[in-house]
């Protein structure tokens, strides 16, 4: 399975992204290099579509999928696009604050401790959808990450949890207000892909 294996802390200096967006709270004792070159439109929208695959760890092949999808719904394309990469069972396990890293969430969700509505699940990419309940598998909540869970503090207003339990729920669609701390501007990547 392919997979980004470059360090955190250099691809987000390069894409010009906080790392705590990732769930990495590092700072680097690097110097940040001014570059007076202006980039050009089309480095902008490739440099925006980098950001949201670094972001949600998709690669291109399935990112271009997503967009296709996102592109065949009803509104705008942009929004879907975000809505979609938002609703990653990875990316809600996140969300959710059962995962410290998107790269974890994904770990776990691999590795078979996750449950959707009761039913054992290892696809990252799965969509979920309003009303789905996210659990931690039977088998699997005497392990470590597990037993000293903590409810999250900033949870979105599209999930609820119940922390006792470590069961969340779907309650709506993500709003691009749920997801404002990731800066990636979708209408480069719409334009980026409509060329």
């Amino acid at each position: 399975m392919a997979r980004y294996t470059e360090p955190v802390m250099k691809r987000c200096k390069a894409l010009g992204i906080e790392p705590a967006v990732l769930g990495v709270f590092k700072k680097s004792k690097r110097n940040p290099k001014k570059s007076n070159r202006k980039k050009s439109e089309y480095a902008q929208q490739l440099q925006e579509k980098q950001k949201a695959k670094f972001i949600y760890g998709v690669l291109e092949k399935q990112f271009r999928k997503t967009y296709q999808q996102a592109a065949r719904l009803s509104g705008q394309t942009g929004e879907n696009l975000m809505q979609l990469l938002e609703r990653r069972l990875d990316n809600v396990v996140f969300r959710l604050g059962i995962a410290d890293t998107r790269a974890q969430a994904r770990q776990f969700v691999t590795h078979g401790h996750i449950a959707v509505n009761g039913k054992r699940l290892d696809i990252p990419s799965y969509t979920v959808n309003v009303g789905d309940v996210i659990t931690i598998y039977e088998t699997s909540k005497k392990l470590a990450p597990f037993t000293d869970f903590e409810s999250p503090l900033g949870l979105p207003a599209w999930l609820s949890m119940e922390a006792g339990e470590i069961r969340g729920t779907i309650l709506a669609l993500p709003a691009r207000e749920d997801y404002s701390d990731i800066d990636v501007k979708e209408t480069s990547i719409v334009e980026l892909y409509s060329k």
